[in-house]
């Protein structure tokens, strides 16, 4: 079964310093940097996602700034293909679906941030269209949410949203336990 592997929105925004600082983001960079070395070794299909945030208002991964570009773990390399998103969708409005089809793609991969919004539409998205999906939930990361007054922390978020993605959505795996498969 031909795999990719889809790096979402691992941006500099995302991290320390960054405008949206997520929790457990540098963790979950080292886990794809590392899912991602496994897929350059067997020379496999890699496709880097990045947002770039055009609607008015806009706070973070804004164009041509420091906190839109790739984390350096996770750098983009030689044939790597990188596909630009203004949605938490990485198939709506891009050309993603097209360039996995055109690639015989039948298994995805998904790696990134966040957990609750861009992971989980791209994830679901996936689905859709047909694709096997595997989720490394230890190479995701979300942040604090509000909800009614309520502070629901990250660590919650993130199980909720792997739980929610587990039954049909995807295989929701650790990295080392997809690195020994």
């Amino acid at each position: 079964m031909e795999q990719a592997l889809i790096l979402v929105d691992i941006q500099n925004d995302y991290f320390p310093n960054g405008t949206m600082e997520l929790v457990g983001m540098s963790n979950a960079s080292r886990n794809a940097s590392r899912i991602l070395e496994s897929f350059r070794r067997r020379d496999a299909p890699i496709y880097h996602i990045q947002h770039l945030s055009v609607r008015p208002g806009a706070t973070f991964f804004l164009p041509d700034t420091n906190g839109a570009k790739h984390h350096a773990t996770v750098s983009p390399e030689g044939k790597e293909v990188v596909i630009q998103k203004n949605f938490p969708n990485a198939f709506r409005a891009t050309d993603l679906e097209v360039q996995l089809r055109e690639a015989g793609i039948k298994q995805v991969i998904i790696v990134g941030a966040m957990s609750h919004m861009c992971i989980d539409a791209t994830t679901r998205a996936a689905f859709d269209l047909g694709f096997e999906c595997t989720v490394l939930e230890d190479a995701c990361a979300t942040r604090d949410l509000e909800f009614n007054g309520s502070i629901v922390p990250a660590d919650q978020v993130h199980k909720s949203f792997m739980a929610a993605l587990a039954t049909p959505y995807a295989n929701i795996t650790s990295t080392a336990a997809h690195l020994d498969e």
